[in-house]
């Protein structure tokens, strides 16, 4: 995708005094990144489980939020230091092409069902809120999140940054508004803490909130998204970019936040221009071809990554808190809109109809990043582009079957999510192996004990859809 970038777009002077920019400006992927772990699919899930268990996974949510820094973190950090996503990074270390190509259908099967749980949470929201039939809904969303991503196209990172945040902002009030009305009991969230399960729907459910919390295609997408957003700007810059720094030291820079909208075909071509670059430049090279140094894009990303999660992990556990407060116990519950209309019994119609646009801001902008996603994860395995249009029409299919088939709108979100959790390892397990390597981050690998940390999650989550499927299958 043509992309824009932090580059100043006139040439400095060796030794010229030159301004820092300030870690604001370099903040917005890891927001946009962590709107999928707000989407639909959190919704209903953790609505689910806060609804049949009460405060019992609370410490699933908590767990799954601590996970998810560390995991986005890797992702961006492997973005900002090659220049390269995940899935470009894995089309070129995986050699043989029935694995690259099997890898890509697996992930493509991930993409395709997180499409399908953001697509009927946006038709679930438009019904809720206008009567819109479901169908028709699923079409209105999947319309909208390619304009989104056609101004992600047209105008670069940095304007669709500014939308999603802009959607994020009302999920954000959308969905913890209730729980300022009707506070949770401090005992039954700290009891909640305790990690334990009482049966084999609480593990259910506890696979899906974690696979709706750690989603595989987050993962592909932070490191894009980081990549597009501190790209080299043009050739231009690599022409003029001085000899490669023995040591990734902090460079300095000019940021320029406006930049002009460029047409398809020059967008193309900077795109194209700014691929050879990070392909032919190491980590110190980068740093000069941006004008800011990877030490310091390393520091702004923690704190983007950290402000995410943050905004994340206290939404997501709202939703579960309103539902163990408002919908424990109440009949008709299991679904979005008998939660919808639980809440507008026990809360009135303000709140409800909060929890309702919520619901469809989180549809349009999760929908928006997953196929974003997609789209990267062909292009770096197959190295493929697929038109825009194309790849949305096929992605909503799925989606717009199973709404037009009549299936329940929650089950097929919840499950949905538990197909993202056993997708989560061939994710997750790749980016700790080559965020470990030297060959591939230089001095900036990961520490050992960060890599440990990757490994233990990797584990717990292939633990958990273990015993899932034991539990499931095995009828426990």
């Amino acid at each position: 995708m043509p992309k824009s970038s932090l580059l100043p777009r006139t040439r400095r002077a060796p030794g010229a005094a030159v301004s820092t920019p300030r870690v604001a400006w370099l903040i917005g992927p890891a927001l946009v990144a962590g709107v999928a772990y707000l989407d639909p699919g959190n919704v209903a899930s953790n609505m689910t489980a806060g609804a049949q268990y009460g405060y019992l996974l609370v410490w699933i949510v908590v767990l799954g939020n601590v996970m998810a820094w560390l995991i986005q973190y890797l992702s961006a950090k492997l973005g900002v230091v090659t220049g390269q996503s995940l899935p470009e990074i894995l089309g070129q270390r995986i050699a043989r092409r029935w694995a690259r190509r099997a890898y890509w259908v697996q992930a493509e099967l991930v993409a395709m069902a997180t499409d399908l749980a953001e697509v009927i949470g946006g038709a679930v929201a438009l019904n809720l809120l206008f009567g819109v039939p479901l169908i028709w809904g699923g079409v209105i969303t999947g319309v909208v999140s390619l304009l989104l991503l056609m101004l992600q196209t047209r105008r670069g990172p940095r304007t669709f940054e500014t939308v999603v945040i802009g959607l994020l902002a009302i999920i954000t009030i959308g969905f913890t508004v209730g729980v300022f009305i009707a506070p949770p009991d401090p005992g039954g969230v700290i009891g909640g803490l305790v990690p334990r399960f009482e049966d084999t729907g609480s593990v259910l459910l506890a696979a899906s909130i974690l696979g709706a919390t750690i989603m595989p295609h987050a993962i592909y997408a932070h490191s894009a998204l980081a990549r597009d957003r501190f790209a080299p700007r043009t050739g231009e810059a690599l022409a003029h970019a001085g000899p490669a720094e023995a040591a990734p030291e902090p460079a300095t820079g000019a940021l320029a936040p406006s930049t002009p909208t460029p047409t398809p075909t020059r967008a193309r071509g900077q795109a194209q221009t700014q691929a050879q670059a990070r392909r032919a430049a190491p980590a110190g090279d980068l740093a000069e071809l941006r004008g800011i140094g990877t030490a310091r894009l390393l520091r702004a990303t923690r704190w983007d990554v950290s402000i995410a999660m943050a905004i994340a992990g206290t939404v997501n556990l709202c939703i579960l808190l309103l539902a163990a407060v408002n919908l424990s116990g109440v009949a008709g519950t299991d679904s979005l809109e008998g939660a919808y209309a639980a809440l507008h019994a026990a809360l009135g119609p303000i709140v409800a109809t909060l929890f309702a646009v919520g619901l469809l801001a989180s549809g349009l902008a999760s929908t928006s990043v997953g196929a974003y996603a997609g789209a990267e994860i062909m292009h770096g395995l197959l190295h493929l582009r697929v038109p825009l249009l194309l790849r949305r029409l096929v992605t909503l299919i799925p989606a717009l079957v199973v709404l037009g088939l009549g299936i329940d709108p929650t089950l097929a979100l919840v499950l949905s999510q538990v197909v993202l959790s056993f997708g989560i390892p061939f994710a997750l397990i790749p980016l700790v192996s080559v965020t470990a390597r030297t060959e591939v981050l230089g001095a900036w690998r990961n520490h050992w004990v960060t890599t440990a940390a990757g490994v233990a999650a990797s584990m717990f989550l292939i633990a958990l859809n273990g015993v899932l499927l034991w539990l499931v299958i095995g009828g426990g």
